[in-house]
């Protein structure tokens, strides 16, 4: 197991496991996202008919249903304790940055800073509008889902009058308004531009799988760029690693990061 204390900078990249010990839904195939939404199993929706701006046109209701119970969920759910084991790691090092698909926003709640986070799916916590070219703007919508249905009674709209929908990136989304999310993206290439020869890099990896392979891509091309980094990838599948400077701890993320806590107390 690697010495924490001896890596300069420190990159996070987080799929969607890292909100399961949060109690959050894993929408793993289709038989987790209907374990989650036994009402969308009944209608034979899976999770990228939902994940889908079509679905907005077709059934706003339910797509708004689905996203304003996403929204209630996450804004009532606390992030679980290994983000902060995560915040105080990246406190100590002289610079960090934050990579995730997720759109919960969570990293955000725990105290990291939102200079320092690339949500490279978007996030729910703000609106675009399906019609218009007004920019994103913050989601504090308040919806009211009814169960019995899973609909939303009233779907948000613009000022233009067209619906609006959650500004993150969907399956075939060729509309999504990525203005946000590619100053993030410009600030992380500038964090990475500035990680020098002599620097150590650890990248954390958590629950980030290949269904949908964007954080891995991302980790595995990182620490094939950066001669003196080191990738560690916790997940309790897909935890396969290759080369000399990345290991595997088999496991959920919160029980990995407190496994690579105590692997280092003796050190």
């Amino acid at each position: 197991m690697i010495n924490i204390d001896s890596f300069d900078k420190i990159l996070i990249t987080a799929g969607a496991g890292m909100g399961v010990d949060s109690g959050l839904p894993d929408f793993r195939g289709e038989k987790g996202f209907w374990k989650a939404y036994p009402l969308l199993k009944n209608k034979n929706l899976s999770f990228v008919d939902m994940a889908n701006p079509r679905a907005f046109k077709l059934f706003p209701k339910l797509a708004w249903g689905f996203y304003g119970h996403r929204l209630a969920l996450y804004r009532q759910t606390e992030p679980h304790a290994g983000f902060k084991i995560l915040l105080d790691l990246c406190k100590k090092s002289s610079d960090y940055f934050v990579v995730t698909s997720n759109v919960d926003g969570h990293f955000q709640k725990s105290g990291f800073v939102d200079s320092s986070i690339y949500e490279v799916h978007g996030s729910i916590n703000y609106l675009q509008c399906t019609k218009c070219s007004i920019n994103p703007y913050k989601n504090e919508l308040d919806l009211l889902v009814d169960m019995s249905t899973f609909q939303c009674s009233q779907p948000p709209t613009c000022n233009c009058g067209a619906l609006l929908r959650p500004n993150i990136l969907m399956f075939g989304d060729f509309a999504w308004d990525d203005s946000i999310f590619f100053k993030q993206e410009q600030r992380y290439r500038r964090f990475l531009s500035e990680i020098t020869d002599n620097d150590r890099l650890l990248i954390i990896e958590l629950g980030a799988g290949l269904s949908v392979p964007t954080i891995q891509i991302q980790s595995n091309s990182i620490n094939s760029r950066f001669k003196n980094s080191y990738l560690v990838r916790i997940n309790p599948r897909d935890f396969e690693v290759s080369g000399d400077r990345s290991e595997s701890i088999v496991c959920g993320a919160l029980d990995g990061l407190n496994r690579l806590l105590q692997a280092n107390e003796g050190l």
